[in-house]
């Protein structure tokens, strides 16, 4: 049986206590493993050079060089390694300058596990990921305040609280829908608070009516 090549991925970020955090996460999938991690830009590049990771998950505060400067560097020694840039900056300028240096992603370090795992297999594959919080905001940003006084409140919601309120809807258990979508309960409970204050709706009832008035029924 021929054994499937791991995602190699090296870790960037100042912050000791929370790459090792990150390696527990990573290295306990079957799919995924740590090569490397730093908290300095210079060895960033020199560690990349060295393990040829796949994914470089890294961090835009860095002593000395920004990971500005870092994602430029490791695109020109390195052009086909994919770095998602995992960030606490919910800011539009930075992902527009991660994007235009050839990043691969830009999440924020709010992400639950299972969303940052499944971030990284999505760039190792060639993808595009972008925080849902990005997203609104760019949105936003294009399309002004006509877009913000004549969209529907189902707008708001992000891809995966749509995902988690069309099977409320249709009757499923937290527990049913956290299996259903792979993500934890407690992911789950999290967007539901975050569905019902956007949608100022608190009863089942109205979402399930909701739900079925903007089609998500049928999605």
């Amino acid at each position: 049986m021929t054994k499937t090549k791991k995602i190699g991925v090296l870790l960037v970020d100042d912050h000791a206590v929370l790459r090792d955090g990150l390696r527990l996460i990573i290295d306990s999938q079957d799919d995924m493993k740590v090569l490397g991690d730093t908290g300095e830009g210079r060895e960033a590049v020199d560690l990349c050079k060295q393990h040829r990771p796949d994914v470089v998950l890294l961090d835009i505060t860095l002593p000395g060089e920004t990971g500005l400067q870092v994602l430029s560097e490791l695109k020109s020694c390195c052009p086909d390694v994919k770095v998602l840039v995992l960030t606490m900056h919910d800011n539009e300028a930075y992902f527009s300058e991660v994007m235009r240096l050839g990043g691969s992603g830009y999440v924020l370090k709010k992400v639950a596990d299972v969303e940052l795992l499944s971030a990284i297999r999505n760039v190792s594959r060639g993808e595009i990921v972008v925080d849902p919080a990005l997203t609104r905001k760019v949105l936003d940003k294009l399309y002004g305040a006509r877009g913000k006084t004549e969209k529907s409140p189902a707008v708001d919601l992000t891809a995966r609280e749509r995902e988690v309120l069309r099977l409320v809807a249709l009757g499923y258990t937290n527990r049913q829908v956290a299996d259903t979508l792979v993500i934890s309960v407690k992911t789950v409970e999290a967007h539901r608070g975050n569905i019902k204050d956007k949608l100022n709706i608190h009863k089942r009832s109205e979402l399930v009516r909701f739900a079925m008035k903007e089609g998500l029924l049928e999605e």
